[in-house]
């Protein structure tokens, strides 16, 4: 053995004593001889294979079960399918069976879970968003797969330093979009900010460094606010012997990112950087939301509460098992949030559903949980969904606040926010759906189309004789309540075709007609048709009339089909000759080595920039390669470009931007001060005298002593738009310059 394999043996054998170490606190005897027996099927199964990062691939396993029993705190059973997730995945000599034989059901059904999710592909649909649509199907069975799979995936994005930078982009870009959502949807909050850290750090590197050394550099003020604004809340909740915490918590990198894309804000104006926080026990002899609400008015007795802002998750907790109690208070002329909350709800915050268990027996059903799974899993096993259509629409659903609304009878129901009446009457039962003309809503009568508010009762007007129609999908918010209307529409569309069908075989019946081809395509051509699925539901609808159905077939000679015809051209069109092929492709690119994207000699680019989002030389930047192997390039933070790489991940190639002296690139700026004679001739002073740059359109107005204006220009580089940026901002009476973003215009 040489002294590396004793050194990685002695490695593993330490990780693993450690994870021993952690699982004693809730394990008993029985289950440390099983996660043991794990680890020594795992460690075999993997026994000199290593990570890209060349660390044995044991580890790996072993990281992910610590995250497991540390993180999100679930027992021996999780910690034994952690340790062998992908035994089954990578070695053949150990199956689903064998594992079940020796570990029995409950935990072989997990590994087979999570086994199912890593084997799963289909190279003709959208690979990330159908193994997403995978994983939703799979965690119904065992809410403990998707957690273990959050788990893999958090300790992956821990150790992505090691694999190639194309890959960091498909793996981060899957993460923000697909894991981080779910992770906050099961009530990971801490797990989720960190997913979105850590994609943010790979797919824009300069923006996550700048945020973060901001958010650094802005801590010391921060904590002498806190030590201020603390001080005369800590001492009202001692002299009311009320046992507590309190912690000021800051935005991640990512969040205040976020904010910064989508309210166009700048980091100096984002003002709630950070939340108080109050963590407190209760007493056996006060209910835990009576007390939430007496430290409440011991706050705003101190602080004038904003009244619009207060948010009670206790009555009615998020679908996450989130509870809390959220007000904001103004102190020394700034906003500040405050959240409430006992330690068993400041747990579960932290650690979701997994956490109820440390409260409540096994056999306790997560109603909540069950109702969510279940409404995701209808949904997913209709043949008829869109994956990539859902995962969009899932994103939103997953992000968005929760608001309560009420039957007239008075029971509750939550939908994300932005839901319409649609939405509602779905949601209450397919029937009241298909059948809704309208609603009252606080007693007052809206359409379908109606955008619902937090606390509205609703009461849902239906008819007899109504049925869905395709404008519905327009109103309908929620992917479920789309998939329902289009399967109600698929019924109809199904009754006219067989209707329709009876028609016509009556009517060639009544004229001696055989259904044969060349009488359908005679049918076809006379009634402008293309099918004769198409001819059916225009006559079971009524939109043909069969009258003329004999003088039709009389004077109509049979034709040859559309289709044959195009299949002949395409025949003459293009040979089937792969090297012919191969020399039409304009673009060979290789996916070892970054593609460069640099002008050519005759003043052309090897590549194209994609319209959505305009990015310019020095922009983080993400590259595809299309159906015609030309390289398309996005900017990292484009919402096209995060929907291309979960729809097409194995397309991203690895670009590098070389420098750029002759083409320029369309750059937008918006800017905003106080209004003054001569501040625009100053502007174009700078453009077009000192920078030297070419202005497309020039968009200003001015209001109320405001001016407010954006520009259109070419630049060659990010560091010119920089530069320009800093030049126009020192012109007296500018408040605001920045760049404009192409997607948010």
């Amino acid at each position: 053995m040489t002294e590396t394999q004793k050194y990685e043996d002695m490695l593993i054998q330490s990780e693993f004593e450690n994870l021993i170490q952690l699982c004693r606190n809730n394990t008993n005897e029985e289950g440390i001889v099983l996660i043991k027996k794990a680890f020594d099927i795992a460690n075999e199964a993997h026994r000199g294979i290593k990570r890209r990062s060349g660390v044995p691939y044991i580890l790996h396993p072993i990281a992910v079960a610590k995250i497991v029993v540390q993180e999100i705190g679930l027992g021996y059973i999780s910690v034994c399918a952690a340790l062998m997730h992908d035994v089954v995945e990578d070695n053949q000599n150990f199956t689903i069976d064998l594992v079940e034989s020796i570990f029995g059901k409950k935990i072989s059904g997990i590994v087979d879970g999570l086994t199912k999710i890593a084997a799963f592909t289909d190279k003709e649909k959208s690979e990330q968003a159908e193994n997403f649509k995978r994983i939703l199907l799979t965690i119904n069975d065992d809410i403990r797969v998707i957690m273990i799979k959050i788990a893999d995936r958090l300790h992956n994005m821990r150790t992505l330093g090691s694999m190639p930078i194309e890959k960091q982009q498909k793996i981060s870009n899957e993460t923000l979009l697909l894991y981080a959502p779910i992770a906050y949807r099961i009530g990971f909050f801490k797990i989720k900010t960190e997913l979105e850290d850590l994609s943010l750090q790979y797919l824009s590197p300069k923006e996550f460094k700048e945020i973060d050394e901001k958010i650094k550099a802005t801590e010391a003020g921060r904590q002498n606010f806190f030590d201020r604004f603390i001080e005369p809340i800590e001492k009202k909740l001692k002299e009311s012997n009320i046992k507590f915490n309190t912690s000021a918590r800051t935005k991640s990198v990512y969040s205040v990112w976020n904010k910064m894309l989508t309210q166009s804000v700048n980091f100096e104006e984002i003002y709630d950087l950070f939340a108080v926080r109050i963590i407190f026990e209760p007493t056996d002899l006060v209910p835990e939301r009576t007390e939430c609400w007496h430290i409440y008015s011991i706050i705003t007795e101190i602080y004038q509460s904003k009244t619009e802002r207060l948010r009670d998750w206790l009555r009615t907790p998020k679908t996450n098992g989130y509870e809390a109690l959220h007000c904001t208070v103004m102190a020394f002329g700034v906003w500040v949030e405050v959240q409430i909350r006992t330690k068993r709800m400041d747990e579960i915050a932290e650690r979701g559903f997994a956490a109820h268990w440390s409260y409540k027996d096994d056999t306790a059903p997560e109603e909540e949980l069950d109702n969510w799974l279940s409404k995701i899993r209808d949904v997913l096993i209709n043949p008829e969904i869109n994956t990539v259509e859902y995962l969009d629409q899932f994103r939103l659903n997953m992000y968005s606040s929760e608001i309560t609304l009420f039957t007239p009878k008075g029971d509750d129901i939550r939908l994300p926010k932005g839901a319409t009446v649609i939405d509602f009457a779905y949601s209450i039962h397919s029937q009241i759906g298909d059948k809704a003309i309208g609603a009252k809503v606080n007693h007052r009568l809206v359409p379908l189309s109606y955008t619902l508010n937090y606390g509205d009762q609703v009461e849902v007007l239906t008819a007899e004789n109504s049925k869905p129609k395709r404008e519905w999908l327009d109103y309908a918010k929620l992917p479920r309540t789309k998939v329902q209307i289009k399967t109600a529409l698929k019924a109809e569309v199904q009754g006219h075709i067989e209707h329709g069908k009876e028609m016509v075989m009556q009517k060639l019946a009544q004229f001696n007609i055989e259904p044969q081809a060349r009488v359908f395509t005679k049918l076809c051509a006379a009634y402008g048709v293309a099918t004769k699925r198409e001819l059916y539901s225009k006559a079971g609808s009524g939109i043909i009339q069969l009258d003329d159905f004999e003088k039709h077939l009389k004077e109509n000679p049979p034709q040859k089909s559309a289709i044959y015809w195009g299949f002949s051209l395409i025949k003459k069109i293009i040979p089937g000759n792969k090297k012919n092929l191969k020399e039409n492709n304009p673009t060979e690119t290789d996916t070892k080595e970054p593609f460069l994207l640099k002008e050519t000699v005759e003043k052309k680019l090897t590549y194209e920039t994609a319209n959505c989002c305009n990015p310019i030389p020095g922009d983080n930047i993400i590259g595809f390669k299309n159906e015609d192997g030309k390289v398309v390039v996005h900017r990292q933070e484009c919402p096209e470009a995060q929907k291309l790489a979960t729809q097409r991940g194995n397309n991203i190639i690895k670009v590098k931007w070389t420098t750029h002296k002759i083409e320029s690139f369309l750059a937008f700026i918006i800017m905003r001060g106080i209004d003054r004679i001569g501040i625009l001739n100053d502007i174009i002073k700078i453009i077009t005298g000192e920078m030297n740059v070419n202005m497309r359109k020039l968009n200003v107005e001015s209001h109320d002593g405001i001016f407010e204006g954006t520009i259109e220009l070419y630049v060659h580089s990010i560091e010119d738009l920089e530069n320009l940026i800093k030049k126009i901002s020192s012109v007296k009476g500018m408040e605001n310059v920045r760049r404009l973003q192409k997607f948010e215009i």
